[in-house]
């Protein structure tokens, strides 16, 4: 049975942020966690879902990453926008973060957590930060971007998330993370508590 506890993280001040985190040990790797025909239905944009996205919403994500001068275009932007042009099935942890990022329009990073190192704390990367966020070793240029970050750099971030924090087929252990705007109050806080119950059902 999986059982997931909320995080309080370390949050550096900003203006929109409005994140939630928790923590999910599952009974078994992610790799052998199917996807269930009911969570392949809720992949399409249409599908009958507690939250839906749209323009407004999309909008609202893309400043909230403005407010620290970063530019959220092209292959930079917000990871939920990828989603409007359909989801792979990868496991399905994944894929029930995917379909809530999908109708809640905001982004959503998974992590193994046991890859993360000491402290963790969200901030606004400085100058210089960069990250390979692929197997192929392409490197993410997180300067002004608001991530998760622990003792080695960025783990998580709104649009990519480091490769070296990504979940495995052997991952039993996962952290979270909402990333919300107080321009839409309370919907990362109505996110997390669908996706809970999404990833209880998968493996209650």
């Amino acid at each position: 049975m999986t059982t997931h506890a909320t995080l309080a993280l370390s949050v550096e001040p900003h203006l929109l942020l409005e994140v939630c985190a928790f923590e999910s040990a599952w009974s078994q790797a992610l790799g052998a966690l199917e996807t269930p025909a009911w969570l392949e239905a809720l992949k399409s944009e249409d599908a009958a879902a507690p939250l839906q996205s749209d323009d407004l919403v999309r909008g609202a994500v893309r400043d909230l990453l403005r407010a620290s001068g970063f530019k959220p275009t092209g292959r930079s932007k917000p990871a939920s926008e990828y989603l409007l042009k359909g989801m792979p099935t990868i496991n399905g942890a994944v894929d029930a973060c995917n379909v809530v990022s999908l109708h809640s329009g905001l982004p959503i990073s998974i992590l193994d957590a046991d890859r993360l190192e000491g402290a963790l704390r969200v901030e606004v990367c400085g100058e210089g930060v960069s990250y390979p966020f692929n197997p192929s070793g392409q490197v993410m240029d997180a300067a002004k971007l608001l991530a998760l970050c622990d003792a080695a750099g960025p783990a998580g971030t709104p649009v990519k998330d480091a490769q070296r924090t990504k979940t495995h087929g052997a991952t039993q252990r996962t952290l979270t993370i909402i990333w919300g705007t107080a321009a839409l109050p309370g919907r990362a806080e109505a996110a997390a508590t669908w996706l809970m119950e999404l990833l209880t059902r998968l493996d209650g």
